[in-house]
């Protein structure tokens, strides 16, 4: 449960903390979508290097950062296992039944999994560097255009941001749960899967009970601070964007030409070499 890193803040007073939120998560988007057109083990370096050199600028300690993959280790393994028996792709070096392995497979089983993990560090180091204050802002502003068509976008943020929030709240009340119905003797780790998922009822019923309280109190409490009195709202931070956050932009551009160079030229020496070099140690080492 301490593991989940959504929504957990790591205050530190660094470069990356004092930029503009609407830089930040304009950055995350143009990292998460670009990751989907690497499709090679150069490609991926670049994205690990630029990962490190921010987690390192922004003082937050690499054991936090890695301890958010912790939460996707089962589902990494999972779908790498899937892609090396199930992918189908190139010679097969051992096969028996339905299964089968090969050196792509394998290739492809490694590239997906570091695909998953830069996709969980990624957004980690936005939510470690951010205030959810600060990402609801920063999503009432990016959205603001959306205000000609008479979209809730201030809605949307606050939603967004009280979402992100509550997500390490709900985990130690969950966390909290199930320690006090172990004090009472409930047996949570033992038996079959069926047995452990009847365990979990007395978990989720005080869970949902008390997450509709919160929630209650919280509509309360923004009705009683007049929410949505005023149709203008003031803030207490002005969002500006500072040299600070064109230095990363421009940081980030020269990945993103390095990985844009590397999709147009396919069959280029800047792709395929490398990739062919992996693949020759691999056979080398197999046969």
């Amino acid at each position: 449960m301490k593991d989940v890193v959504f929504g957990q803040y790591y205050p530190a007073s660094s470069g990356v903390h004092h930029m503009d939120a609407r830089a930040k998560v304009l950055l995350m988007l143009a990292y998460v979508v670009l990751i989907f057109f690497v499709n090679s083990f150069v490609g991926y370096f670049a994205y690990m290097v630029f990962v490190l050199v921010a987690t390192l600028v922004s003082k937050v300690p690499v054991r936090t950062m890695l301890r958010s993959i912790k939460g996707v280790f089962f589902l990494v393994l999972f779908i790498s296992i899937i892609n090396v028996f199930f992918s189908g792709l190139g010679e097969p070096m051992w096969k028996w039944w339905i299964l089968s392995v090969s050196v792509e497979s394998l290739l492809h089983a490694a590239k997906m999994a570091l695909r998953i993990l830069l996709l969980v560090l990624g957004p980690a180091l936005l939510t470690y560097t951010t205030t959810p204050m600060e990402l609801t802002d920063a999503i009432e502003s990016l959205l603001s255009p959306l205000k000609l068509v008479r979209f809730p976008v201030r809605d949307v943020a606050v939603i967004m941001s009280i979402a992100l929030r509550m997500v390490p709240t709900l985990m130690e009340e969950t966390d909290r749960i199930m320690l006090a119905q172990k004090a009472r003797g409930a047996s949570l780790d033992t038996g079959n899967i069926f047995k452990r998922v009847k365990a979990l009822i007395p978990i989720l019923i005080p869970l949902f009970v008390g997450s509709f309280r919160r929630a209650e109190e919280l509509a309360l409490a923004l009705d009683a601070r007049c929410y949505n009195a005023t149709p203008k709202r003031t803030r207490y931070r002005i969002l500006r964007f500072t040299w600070r956050d064109l230095i990363a932009m421009l940081v980030f551009s020269v990945l993103l030409a390095f990985i844009v160079l590397g999709v147009i030229k396919r069959g280029g020496v800047l792709l395929y070499d490398f990739d062919g070099m992996i693949w020759d140690i691999i056979r080398s080492w197999v046969h």
